[in-house]
This record gives C-alpha cells, structure tokens and sequence, in this order.
C-alpha cells in the first residue's frame, strides 16, 4: 500500500527545490543583467583626456592674480615670472563622459615610467575644471610658494627649454571613474610647447593592461 504521507512529502520537497533553483537562476540572471546596464551606464559617464588637435582653437587661459596665458591646438604654455609659476595644456575630452580635473604633479623631466603617483600625492587644483564629452578645454597649474621645493626645480627647466611631464588626474561628475593621464610638453622654437597624451591609468577599476 502506497505510503501517501511521504509521497506528498516527496512531492513537497522536489516542488520547493524546482522553486529554489528557479529562484536563483532569476536572480542570478537579474544580477548579469544589472551588471551589464551598470557597466553601460559607467561607460556612458567615462571621461578620457589627450591633447587637442593642432589645427584646433587656441586658448586664452586666466590665472587668479590676472596673468593669462594664450596656449595653441595640440600645445600647451609655461611662463615664468618673480612670483610665480604658470602652466597650461589644451586638451580634448574623447570619452562619452565629462571630465571633472581633480588635480596635478609636474616632472620635471620626460617621465616613461610604467607607475603614476598615489592620487595622494596630487596637488588639487584650486578651481573645479570641467571638459564635456567631445570638447575643447584645458588643465592650467601654478607654483606659487618660492619655497616649494619643486619651485627651483620647475623654474629651471622650464627656463633652460627642457622638456617636461604632466600627470593629471580626473574622473566623472559623479566623482568615480578616477584616471591619470600623463602628457609630455616640448619646447617648439616658436616659444611654445608641443604636448603630448602620453599613458592613461585607471584608478578605480582594474587597468587594461
């Protein structure tokens, strides 16, 4: 005679196991599945900076004390004064994203290491620069404290024509998405400097590489 009590028991117990798994396999797929829509929302919002192109505008860049600097296409800018220290580069955004510019380190030299500085030991910038997606805009830096160590440094090899490196960080608007690009500056004879996108590092997210 059929024992009817562990039949239903049974069938209890397998329903609530085909349940289970339909469950996890639910959830597992709505796990992809908002993985992907976050990733395409993230790649929506990834800045990426270079240089502007040569035969692009030209900027005027203003400092906080009034001094400016006019940087061309694909340039940038370095002044020297009693007081001061100006840089500039003219950049181009081409990533689908806005860039918000956080801050800055100067090398004083052509820099191809493999390593970028700890977002720590940027200098922030002291006004908030932003790049649309697909646009025109520009980093601009200064030394402004004669006793900076990097003052003397930075004095004489922007006053001796030697070429030099800037590393930028920057990330999205949500302020994730941190990236180090480094960009080379060479004097051109005409007085002004060529630049150059050199390495790009990803900060929050596993690097390509």
């Amino acid at each position: 005679m059929a024992d009817w009590v562990t039949i239903s028991s049974l069938a209890t117990a397998g329903g609530t196991l085909v349940l289970a798994l339909a469950t996890f396999a639910s959830v597992r797929s709505a796990n992809r599945a908002a993985r992907v829509a976050e990733q395409a929302l993230m790649t929506n919002l990834r800045p990426l900076l270079t240089t502007s192109r040569m035969d692009d505008p030209g900027e005027k860049v203003g400092f906080a004390d009034d001094h400016y600097l006019r940087i061309p296409g694909g340039g940038g800018g370095a002044d020297v004064t009693d007081d001061a220290i100006y840089l500039a580069i003219a950049l181009r955004n081409a990533g689908s994203g806005l860039a918000l510019l956080h801050g800055w380190v100067f090398h004083p030299e052509r820099n191809f290491s493999p390593d970028h500085p700890s977002p720590e030991e940027f200098r922030r910038l002291t006004r908030d620069l932003y790049i649309a997606p697909g646009d025109l805009g520009y980093w601009q830096g200064a030394f402004r404290d004669a006793n900076d160590p990097q003052f003397a440094v930075a004095r004489a090899a922007i006053e001796e024509r030697r070429a030099i490196s800037i590393d930028i960080l920057y990330g999205d608007q949500e302020g994730g998405q941190r990236m180090i690009s480094r960009f080379g500056l060479t004097p051109r004879g005409d007085g002004n400097w060529m630049a150059a996108a050199g390495r790009h590092w990803n900060v929050d997210r596993s690097d390509p590489r």
